[in-house]
């Protein structure tokens, strides 16, 4: 039986091989994912996977929605917002509908 403070969900275990041929469990943490993008799911690589290691102001991109919108979603969701505020009547064939 492990000890009790291997005795948790958080740690994955891995079997490992020891020289004398054996097969052991091993504890190691689990490591996080990416942080991803809320429309299309792409990771964010400005952002980093433990944030809290990092100091607070480079934490995330200092741009509008940084750290929850990759590039791409962020330019195209402007670019919808703006033809919807100043010419709605174009919106169509923007878009492509």
């Amino acid at each position: 039986m492990p000890r009790l403070r291997y005795r948790t969900k958080s740690l994955r275990k891995i079997r490992k091989k020891t020289p004398g041929g054996q097969q052991r469990k091993h504890f190691e943490k689990r490591h996080k994912n990416w942080y991803k993008c809320a429309i299309c799911g792409k990771p964010l690589f400005g952002v980093p996977r433990e944030p809290k290691k990092v100091p607070k102001s480079s934490r995330r991109p200092e741009r509008l929605y940084g750290g929850y919108l990759c590039a791409e979603c962020l330019k195209k969701e402007l670019t919808i917002a703006v033809i919807n505020n100043y010419a709605p009547n174009i919106r169509g064939k923007m878009l492509g509908v």
